[in-house]
């Protein structure tokens, strides 16, 4: 297997990690400690990985050229009935996992910048933090589709008085959308995820 691709699942790997931990430890942070009762607020892989998610679906996707990778790891639970205000609670723990992914991939983003200016000659270690900005931008625009189980639905749902009842007739179906979705993906979200990567790091 070419060793390109097991270093991009590895970032992608750990990058949905740092974005499932960030659902629970916003969680936490309004009061839901169901996620740190279960032990799910650890960058520890074997608690997270999901073998379609985190590694089948990105091979996949490498082999099909699509010019990006997106994954998942196991939901990290959270009960919205314990959330100090659950109004604001949800669609704000929803969004930890896509903002802790924008704020990797600026991060990495602004690290390309400052070694291409102090030495632009370590070509290779502005390779490597490519990876890592435009999988973590891919994560974050994806999960942002308001389709279920995505982040962005229950953002969207959140809003609606019967919520849960809404939410939950949707992700009877969000699964074939996704699926139809990613058959598309390449042609909607890729150049978003492009231009936000050339606008971070300054790279085309």
């Amino acid at each position: 297997m070419d060793s390109n691709i097991i270093f991009q699942i590895i970032i992608l790997i750990f990058s949905v990690i740092i974005h499932e931990v960030s659902h629970g430890a916003m969680a936490l942070a309004f009061g839901d400690k169901t996620a740190q009762y279960e032990g799910r607020l650890t960058l520890n892989p074997v608690k997270h990985i999901d073998w379609f998610g985190s590694i089948i679906l990105p091979l996949l996707l490498y082999i099909s050229n699509t010019g990006f990778m997106i994954g998942w790891a196991k939901p990290v639970p959270y009960n919205p009935y314990n959330l100090k205000n659950a109004k604001v609670g949800e669609p704000t723990v929803a969004f930890a996992g896509p903002l802790s992914n924008i704020i990797v991939a600026v991060i990495f983003g602004l690290i390309i910048r400052f070694v291409l200016v102090l030495n632009p000659s370590l070509i290779s270690l502005v390779t490597v933090f490519s990876y890592v900005v435009i999988i973590n931008i891919s994560l974050a625009i994806f999960n942002l589709v308001p389709i279920p189980p995505l982040d962005g639905s229950k953002i969207l749902f959140s809003i609606f008085p019967n919520r849960f009842a809404f939410s939950e007739t949707w992700a009877r179906y969000g699964i074939f959308i996704i699926i139809l979705l990613l058959t598309f993906i390449s042609r909607i979200i890729s150049p978003i995820i492009f231009w936000l990567f050339t606008l971070i790091t300054g790279l085309n």
